[in-house]
């Protein structure tokens, strides 16, 4: 957000991510768990703000995944990904309160994301380093090694980073034009 010209403060707002159901269809799911966050988050600060929620997920085959329990998910995930598309979905809230006047914004975006075929050592090198550990579907384009991992991106890169700016930028300019 910084590279847009945001300046912000970070809440961490207390979700059990977990005890949502992801039955329901994956735009749904996380935009709802967005909801929650920037609910939750809105609640914990005092005065007019506008508080932004997100939440990302991956999708191969109607199967959502998220976060990795462990290492060995870890690899399950990447290797199910391996030479596949898959979707990537990130839902985005803004809740907004200004002089009285209280507004919210929700939506998502989907971004189909190819992997080339991953060999066992990299994949557990990847895993070794850590950093899927804490990311739906067990990477981050971002990583410097994730990344590498990605053949075709089919949609928007920040919705797979997990902000699609596009998206918050005309959410944002709507919800102002709402409350000025």
């Amino acid at each position: 957000m910084r590279h847009v010209g945001f300046t912000f403060d970070t809440v961490v707002p207390n979700v059990d991510e977990d005890a949502v159901s992801t039955s329901m269809d994956p735009a749904s799911y996380v935009e709802h768990l967005a909801m929650l966050k920037a609910e939750t988050a809105a609640a914990m600060i005092d005065g007019d703000a506008v508080v932004i929620g997100s939440d990302t997920t991956v999708v191969l085959d109607g199967a959502v995944l998220n976060k990795p329990v462990d290492a060995s998910d870890a690899h399950r995930m990447l290797r199910m990904l391996s030479g596949r598309t898959h979707t990537v979905y990130t839902g985005l809230a803004l809740v907004g309160a200004f002089e009285g006047k209280s507004c919210t914004r929700i939506s998502s975006r989907a971004t189909h994301v190819t992997f080339r075929e991953l060999t066992d050592r990299e994949i557990s090198a990847y895993v070794e380093s850590g950093s899927p550990l804490d990311k739906a579907g067990a990477y981050g384009i971002q990583d410097d090694f994730g990344a590498m991992f990605v053949h075709r991106v089919e949609g928007c890169y920040y919705t797979i980073v997990g902000l699609p700016l596009e998206l918050l930028y005309t959410e944002l300019r709507s919800l102002v034009a709402e409350v000025a």
